[in-house]
């Protein structure tokens, strides 16, 4: 029987961790698909306290881990595939194999979302891939033109990390300007390797004949004119999807499948508290998915403080 069990090993399943940890609870941390969550696909980090000089993502996930395992939590790499919320112990099938735990802390995150092609899936580490930090760098992308889709942050930071390696990117965006900070926006725009297709979205990738990517097939949204731009890869960027699938009817949800929560990290569940990117669809941010990650380790002690555990 487990006292807490954190579910996902981002910034706020890790600071949960260390929380919990400190506290006597000897969490155990499953980290789901993605150990270090979407953090550790980020070349640098540069605002994140405490680092002036910024820091990379997988650095900083692998400190925060193993600042919790030194004050007693367990990392476990699996995956919930399954959880029982209707009675305590609360039930939890990791890999096939059941855990019973008195509190969960959700911090499940959050995925890359997809365009929604049939020609995305199929050329899926063909040429398409959601992180550039891991791909961009391969022979293929070396000196060759490059497409990334989104207008955020995330897109800006992928667009500019390939101007290492491509001969040219062009960054794809449904509007006529980017929706990024301004700090990354202007990085981007002044960069001479990034060149703006505005108002446009990828309507197909090219080309699953092939198995490889060689272009996508772009769309003016307000023109209606369609034309075909040569690449070698494109880099999807548009956004996130919580994981929480596993919890749908048992945790309050909103359409998009954020989970709900009261005074910050209560759900409808009592002794289960929720933190981070699948709680967050407005800041997403690092530092405040660690602070949310704090509190649900707090709640979850004051519960089982009060239940005597």
């Amino acid at each position: 029987m487990e006292k807490v069990v954190i579910i996902g090993a981002g910034c706020a399943g890790l600071t949960a961790a260390i929380y919990t940890a400190r506290a006597g609870l000897q969490p155990l941390v499953v980290t789901g698909p993605q150990p270090g969550g979407l953090l550790t696909t980020t070349s640098v980090v540069e605002n994140f306290p405490g680092f002036p000089d910024g820091v990379g993502g997988f650095e900083l996930m692998e400190r925060m881990q193993n600042q919790a395992e030194r004050f007693g939590a367990r990392i476990e790499f699996g995956t919930v595939e399954s959880v029982d919320l209707s009675h305590r112990p609360f039930a939890l099938v990791v890999d096939a194999r059941r855990v019973e735990t008195e509190a969960i802390i959700v911090a499940s995150g959050a995925s890359h979302r997809r365009l929604g092609l049939e020609s995305e899936t199929k050329l899926e580490n063909k040429g398409v891939s959601y992180c550039a930090t891991c791909d961009g760098a391969l022979p293929i992308f070396r000196d060759k033109p490059l497409v990334v889709v989104g207008g955020g942050d995330s897109a800006c930071e992928e667009a500019l990390y390939l101007t290492r390696f491509a001969s040219v990117v062009h960054l794809v965006h449904r509007r006529d300007q980017l929706r990024a900070s301004k700090i990354m926006a202007d990085r981007a725009l002044s960069n001479p390797k990034i060149r703006p297709v505005w108002n446009s979205v990828v309507t197909e990738i090219l080309d699953v004949e092939q198995g490889r990517v060689t272009g996508v097939k772009l769309k003016n949204v307000r023109t209606g004119t369609e034309f075909i731009l040569d690449c070698a890869g494109v880099f999807i960027a548009i956004g996130h999807v919580p994981n929480t699938q596993i919890f749908r009817g048992q945790l309050d949800m909103d359409e998009a499948g954020y989970i709900i929560t009261k005074l910050g990290v209560f759900t409808n569940v009592q002794g289960v508290f929720a933190a981070g990117d699948c709680v967050d669809r407005v800041y997403r941010q690092a530092v405040t998915a660690a602070g949310m990650g704090c509190a649900a380790a707090i709640e979850a002690e004051r519960y089982l403080s009060k239940l005597g555990k």
